[in-house]
């Protein structure tokens, strides 16, 4: 129904011409458009409320979303510059890249050792 057409619509034609609509007939329209504004009317503010709770998830999304962009530009630029540490840290042990498994984890009466990197010995 149009807005403004509620209860003051004076247009209403009775279905046979000449004949009036009994007290009872009207009293019945009466309600029945009352309950249809007031129904029309709790059906328009659940549409607002739904867009303004779609709203507000839709912001809260955003700045979930910069943050988690934020952090992964962080982590970019941490993982950058750990490969370049690790990249300039490589030359000075050459002893990290060895060809077996056994080379990797010597056993602990080992003189595998490097002066600058602590190695920790485990009891079996």
């Amino acid at each position: 129904m149009a807005q403004g057409s509620d209860s003051n619509d004076t247009s209403y034609k009775s279905p046979s011409p000449g004949s009036r609509p009994s007290s009872s007939d009207d009293v019945k329209k009466v309600m029945r458009r009352e309950k249809n504004r007031i129904a029309a009317q709790k059906s328009r503010m659940r549409q607002t409320q739904k867009a303004d709770s779609l709203h507000l998830e839709s912001e809260n999304l955003e700045k979930e979303n910069a943050a988690l962009r934020k952090e992964v530009k962080q982590l970019t630029e941490e993982a950058k510059y750990l490969t370049s540490v690790l990249s300039s840290h490589e030359p000075l042990c050459t002893g990290l890249a060895p060809q077996t498994p056994d080379l990797l984890y010597p056993p602990h009466h080992s003189s595998y050792h490097h002066q600058h990197i602590a190695v920790p010995h485990y009891q079996h």
